[in-house]
C-alpha cells in the first residue's frame, strides 16, 4: 500500500530521473523541443526545460477552473471547482538506455464544492473535473515498453482507462462528463477513470500503417482504498475482483503517420507533432466492450431466500468521429462530427443506454484560428429496473435525462484560454417533477 503526498512524490521522480540523465552533450540526438518560452505561462526557465526535454524529461503544469451557476432542480446557485495536474514524462531510453520505454507520473489535486453534487443533481454530472471528495493523489504511475517498432506496447502501473480507451478527441472541447466516460460506466462499480485510477496492465498494437488499433486492460477491480476516499492506494482486497476492457478501432487519416507517440502521456508536444495535430483532420471507428470480474447486487431479482441475485456488470460502446470540412480552405480551421452509443446491463445502475453527439469546429473564425466552439447533446436512458425501484418508492421518472451544451473555448494566449459555457438538463436525477436545470458560466485553463 503506497499513501504519499502526491506532489512531493512527482517532485522526487524528477529529481531522481534528472540526476540520472546523461550530459546533455551524450543524449540521444536531438529534437525540436516544444515552444515552451510562448507555450506556456512560466516560460522555458531560461533554457532549462528545453535542456530536460534533450535528456529525456518533459515536464508540465495545468490548472482548470469551472465556475458554474445552477438554475433549476435540487437548488438554484453557484459554485466553483478547481483542478491541478503536474506531469512528469521521461524518455527512458535516453534516460537510462531501455529501447521504447517511457515512464509517466501525473499528479490530480481536486477542490471546490461540487456543483452537480450541491445544486443539479444530475446522474451524469455537468462538469468534467468535479470529484465526489476533494483529493490530492496520483492519477498516471506507469512504465511502458514498447515492441517492434512500438507497434505493439505493454503498460503496467497507475492507469485511467479513459486516458485511451472509448475516447474522442472532437468532444474534449465539451464540459460535460459524459463526452469522457459513457455515464453508463462511470455509474458502476468503480471503473479506473477521472480521478480514480487503478493498478493494471494495458497491452495495445498497431498494425503497420498506423490505421489499425487493438487494445486491452486488465485492471484491479477497486481503484484505490474505499476506506480512505482521499488517498493513493495499491490494494488487492478480497472481493475487489478484476476489470476489463478491450477496444478495437480504425483510423484512416493516420495513415502512416509513425512518429507518434504511442503512450497516453498528455504533455506539450515537438513542433512536427504539434503541427500534424493542427493541420490533420480527425477519424476514428471504434467499437469497445468491458466486464467486472465481482458481483454487485441486483436491483430487483432476489432467489429463493429473499436476498438479491448477484450478477456481473458489464457492457459495450461504438464511437465514430471524422472531420467533415475545411474552414475557408484553410488547413487548421475545420469542422468534425462526432457520436457515440454505449450500453449495460442496468442490473445495478441507473443508467443502461447513454448517446452522444455533437460537433466540435476549430477556428470558427479567421481571425481566431485557435479558437474552438463544440456544441453537443447526450441521453442517458434510465435503466428499467431502476424506474421499477423510484416507482416502488412513489417517485415518478422520466425515461431518461437530456443534456444539451454549447461552448466557446477561446485561446486568448498560447497558455491562457477562457470557456464560456452553457448546458441544459432535462429531468436532472430522472425524478419527473424535478425542475430542468439550466448551467451557466465558464472555465479557465492556464498552462505553466
Amino acid at each position: 500500500m503506497m499513501n504519499p503526498p502526491s506532489q512531493i512524490l512527482t517532485v522526487a521522480g524528477v529529481a531522481l530521473l534528472a540526476g540520472l540523465a546523461p550530459p546533455l552533450a551524450a543524449a540521444a540526438t536531438a529534437e525540436s523541443a516544444p515552444d515552451y518560452a510562448n507555450l506556456t505561462l512560466t516560460g522555458d526557465w531560461n533554457g532549462v526545460r528545453s535542456e530536460l526535454w534533450q535528456r529525456g524529461l518533459a515536464l508540465e503544469a495545468g490548472l482548470k477552473l469551472d465556475s458554474l451557476r445552477n438554475r433549476g432542480d435540487a437548488r438554484d446557485g453557484g459554485q466553483a471547482i478547481t483542478h491541478l495536474e503536474l506531469k512528469l514524462r521521461a524518455d527512458l531510453e535516453k534516460l537510462l538506455g531501455w529501447n521504447n520505454a517511457v515512464a509517466y507520473l501525473n499528479t490530480d489535486t481536486d477542490s471546490g464544492a461540487g456543483i452537480n453534487a450541491r445544486r443539479t443533481g444530475s446522474l451524469m454530472g455537468v462538469s468534467n473535473i468535479e470529484v465526489p471528495v476533494p483529493t490530492s493523489r496520483l492519477f498516471h504511475a506507469w512504465i511502458q515498453k514498447g515492441f517492434l517498432d512500438d507497434r505493439f506496447s505493454v503498460l503496467a502501473g497507475i492507469y485511467p482507462i479513459d486516458s485511451e480507451f472509448f475516447t474522442m478527441d472532437s468532444a474534449a472541447t465539451l464540459l460535460h462528463p459524459a463526452y469522457g466516460t459513457p455515464a453508463d460506466l462511470a455509474l458502476t462499480n468503480a471503473p479506473s477513470v477521472f480521478n480514480n485510477a487503478a493498478f493494471g496492465i494495458r497491452a495495445k498494437w498497431l498494425s503497420e500503417n498506423r490505421e489499425w488499433y487493438a487494445m486491452g486492460a486488465l485492471m484491479d477491480g477497486v481503484p484505490n482504498d474505499r476506506a480512505r476516499p482521499k488517498a493513493t492506494a495499491i490494494r488487492f482486497a478480497k472481493g475487489d475482483g478484476a476489470f476489463v476492457i478491450g477496444e478495437i478501432g480504425w483510423m484512416p487519416l493516420e495513415t502512416g503517420h509513425a512518429f507518434e507517440p504511442v503512450d497516453p502521456a498528455q504533455v506539450r508536444q515537438t513542433p512536427e507533432l504539434t503541427a500534424h495535430e493542427k493541420y490533420g483532420g480527425l477519424s476514428k471507428y471504434a467499437i469497445g466492450f468491458w466486464r467486472y470480474g465481482n458481483r454487485v447486487a441486483d436491483q430487483i431479482d432476489v432467489d429463493a431466500d429473499g436476498n438479491p441475485l448477484q450478477r456481473r456488470s458489464q457492457g459495450g460502446y461504438l464511437l465514430a468521429e471524422r472531420t467533415l470540412i475545411n474552414l475557408g480552405g484553410e488547413a487548421g480551421r475545420d469542422v468534425t462530427a462526432f457520436g457515440r452509443y454505449s450500453f449495460s446491463a442496468g442490473d445495478s445502475t441507473a443508467l443502461d443506454r447513454m448517446l452522444n453527439v455533437g460537433i466540435r469546429v476549430r477556428g470558427p473564425l479567421a481571425s481566431r484560428p485557435d479558437d474552438s466552439v463544440a456544441i453537443g447533446w447526450t441521453r442517458g436512458r434510465l435503466a428499467p429496473k431502476w424506474r421499477a425501484v423510484q416507482a416502488t418508492a412513489g417517485i415518478e421518472t422520466a425515461g431518461a435525462e437530456d443534456a444539451f451544451e454549447l461552448t466557446w473555448r477561446a485561446a486568448l494566449t498560447p497558455w491562457f484560454a477562457l470557456q464560456p459555457n452553457l448546458q441544459y438538463v432535462r429531468h436532472p436525477g430522472g425524478a419527473t417533477a424535478a425542475r430542468h436545470a439550466t448551467l451557466v458560466g465558464a472555465r479557465v485553463e492556464l498552462t505553466f
